[in-house]
């Protein structure tokens, strides 16, 4: 048996554009990955079978094996058991995560992953080599960024998820959607600070999450633990994707622990911008 690690994935901003006629929306966003990962233990079976700890049904993980075998993938069975570590419907993209990984184990058998993973979800193409990226379009638009100057994340998460779907039609009926213009010009705005390697602490003011107002309206803890981890000491403090996680960004590994002991037993400490 094989194992496979899953990196999860921080929304460090979210950038949100108008709702389009097909019902997705254009974004600007930088995505950087997570030392925090789910693991996939892959090993040999009588028929494929995937099995995700505390995820009852099928699941992304389920789908793209499958989307492999219809591509192609010639592969001998697999038993696929995912250990969870990513909090579920958390904002972190852990299904993306875990999607990606089981795409992986086709590397160079089957043409055009990101284009099967395309098929599984506006996140999961930048899952398949996951790393610091700016993202456009519906999530398909991906421009590599160079790995960060060294910071450390802190995260909240919760028992109970969001729906995605939910928060962004919260996030329509509120208005919150931005003209392709200004989209553009943020765009651009986050890549020439990004790619100078620096550290998310540099550009603070550019860390916004169009869909946090949506998300704290559904959400009653997420301004609270935001709060705690400010007074805490966090250097910045935002939500990821969707939410309900919050984040804190630390320049050091030993004042990201300093915040989490001060936070709570729910914090947990990771270090960003670190690929596979």
């Amino acid at each position: 048996m094989s194992t496979h690690p899953a990196p999860a994935k921080l929304n460090l901003c979210l950038y949100l554009g108008r709702r389009r006629r097909d019902g997705y929306h254009d974004l600007a966003s930088i995505f950087e990955p997570l030392s925090l990962c789910d693991l996939l233990h892959v090993g040999p079976a009588e028929r494929d079978e995937v099995i995700c700890e505390g995820v009852a049904g099928e699941n992304l993980a389920t789908r793209a094996l499958r989307l492999l075998r219809s591509e192609g993938w010639q592969s001998e069975p697999v038993r696929i058991e995912i250990e969870k570590n990513i909090p579920v419907a958390a904002g972190l993209g852990g299904g993306s995560a875990d999607a990606a990984a089981v795409l992986r184990l086709a590397g160079g058998e089957v043409d055009d992953l990101a284009g099967i993973a395309g098929l599984l979800g506006a996140d999961v193409p930048s899952q398949i080599d996951p790393m610091v990226c700016l993202v456009e379009g519906i999530g398909q638009k991906l421009t590599s960024l160079p790995e960060p100057a060294e910071h450390w994340v802190v995260l909240v998460a919760f028992g109970e998820g969001l729906s995605t779907a939910d928060v962004f039609t919260e996030a329509d009926r509120m208005g919150a959607g931005r003209s392709a213009d200004e989209l553009e010009e943020i765009s651009g705005r986050l890549w020439a600070v990004a790619s100078g390697g620096v550290s998310p602490l540099a550009y603070p003011s550019l860390l916004l999450n169009d869909l946090e107002a949506a998300a704290m309206s559904l959400h009653s803890g997420i301004g609270p633990a935001m709060d705690r981890l400010a007074l805490a000491g966090a250097g910045f403090v935002g939500m990821t994707g969707s939410g309900p996680t919050v984040f804190g960004i630390c320049p050091t590994r030993e004042a990201a622990e300093a915040v989490a002991a001060e936070v709570g037993p729910e914090a947990m400490v990771c270090r960003g911008g670190v690929g596979l």
